[in-house]
């Protein structure tokens, strides 16, 4: 979709779909009085057709519309990158648990029942675009300092958006576009992110780990890019390394005994140790398991 620019001095802009006229200039009143700069669409078709030209900060959805219902508009704002971090609250009269259900899988970050109460539709309003504007706050810091971090919906894995770092990542290593969540990583999420996820290619790895999992509506996901090369390369920064030290201590970090780096690296099990003094001396340790453990604890911290 192209946009254009809007004047936002007003306030916060708010898309109002519904197909009663008595609902929209009842929740347009109340809005407007609260400072809000208030659109309006009567059907599905009109709202899609307004979020071409002005992305609006919330998004107040009919469930139930003729014609294109409010559950295939979400779905559709979903579907594009430009849309899909909008907040859309759905307001429906339908309580069944089924038809929450489906607001939700279509994407929905939230929703009121009818009759609506104007009290809650404005908390709920500040709730969430107040959540919007931090995210969106964080998502440029992110981008400008080039880290590599995806935010997802939690009830679905769907990806939201990513920095420019890490959707360069995704593409290299799962072919995935804007729109797709790699099946590993979709796992991964459903189960649960406690602990980080690797995937394996070769000597490269691509971690993901969950940074903050506390919203409800997003989840901060930072992704780690490591390879044998480049740790080693990191090591030699971080502790003033030779190359032949920092592979025997990258190889101690992965568990190896000296016999096992000897016969990776083509040397003897005496000239293995020769250089695991050397890095102990330089590391100020006395066990390779001190040395692992604070070797590793510095590349976390970079």
């Amino acid at each position: 979709m192209t946009m254009q620019s809007f004047d936002r001095h007003a306030g916060q802009v708010v898309l109002i779909v519904d197909d009663v006229p008595e609902n929209l200039a009842v929740l347009h009143d109340a809005l407007d009085e609260s400072g809000y700069t208030v659109l309006v669409a009567n059907h599905g078709a009109a709202a899609l057709e307004r979020v071409r030209h002005v992305v609006p900060d919330v998004i107040l959805l009919d469930a139930v519309m003729p014609g294109m219902d409010g559950f295939e508009v979400c779905r559709r704002l979903r579907a594009d990158v430009a849309t899909r971090g909008i907040p859309v609250i759905f307001m429906t009269g339908l309580t069944e648990a089924e038809h929450v259900v489906a607001a939700f899988e279509s994407g929905g970050t939230d929703y009121v029942t009818k009759p609506v109460r104007q009290s809650e539709v404005l908390a709920r309003i500040a709730a969430h675009v107040n959540t919007a504007r931090l995210m969106n706050q964080a998502r440029s810091a992110l981008d400008a300092f080039g880290n590599a971090v995806l935010a997802v919906t939690p009830h679905d894995g769907r990806i939201v958006w990513q920095t420019p770092l890490a959707r360069q990542w995704m593409q290299r290593w799962f072919g995935a576009d804007d729109d797709g969540t790699p099946a590993q990583l979709a796992a991964w999420l459903a189960a649960g992110p406690a602990q980080p996820l690797t995937v394996i290619r070769g000597s490269a790895r691509l971690v993901f780990t969950a940074a903050d999992t506390r919203s409800p509506e997003q989840w901060m996901i930072v992704l780690r890019e490591e390879s044998d090369t480049a740790r080693v390369q990191a090591l030699m920064a971080l502790f003033r390394l030779t190359q032949r030290e920092s592979e025997v201590l990258h190889w101690v970090i992965q568990g190896k005994t000296n016999r096992d780096i000897g016969d990776i690296l083509g040397m003897s099990p005496r000239t293995v140790n020769k250089h695991l003094e050397h890095v102990f001396e330089k590391l100020g340790v006395e066990t390779r398991t001190a040395a692992a453990t604070l070797a590793t604890n510095r590349l976390r911290a970079t």
